[in-house]
Parts: structure tokens; sequence; C-alpha cells
């Protein structure tokens, strides 16, 4: 697998585990948290939206589901 796809799959899944943390999260929360810019960030909330994994249950804010997950290293 490529460096930057790697990187982009362990941010997201970063990303996923701090959502999972914290229960309820904002954009920005996830912006400050991992250093990178809010259309990043989007796009890692777009993958795990498209795979079910998280939820907006209210603009700017996220949420994870109830899907189960099985989170390797």
């Amino acid at each position: 697998m490529k460096y930057s796809t790697d990187r982009m799959l362990t941010r997201i899944k970063s990303v996923y585990m701090f959502i999972c943390e914290k229960g309820t999260v904002s954009t920005q929360e996830l912006v400050d948290e991992f250093g990178t810019t809010s259309r990043t960030i989007q796009r890692d909330l777009n993958v795990l939206a498209y795979n079910g994994l998280v939820e907006s249950p209210s603009r700017g804010k996220w949420t994870t589901t109830n899907k189960k997950v099985k989170i390797t290293s």
C-alpha cells in the first residue's frame, strides 16, 4: 500500500476512535485534535459515514453508529 494511503487510513481510524471515546464531537474539535484542515476532516468523516460508522445528528456534530466494528492494528 502506498505511504499516503496508509497514512490516510491510519488517520481515519484515529478519527473514528476519537469519536468513540468522546461520544459526540464537532468537526472543529477534530480539526484541532488532528491538526489538519477542515476539508481533510470532512473527507475522513465522509468515508466513515459512507461505511455506516458515524452519523451527524446535527450540523457540525458527529457521533458513532451502533454498527459493530472489529478494530485491528
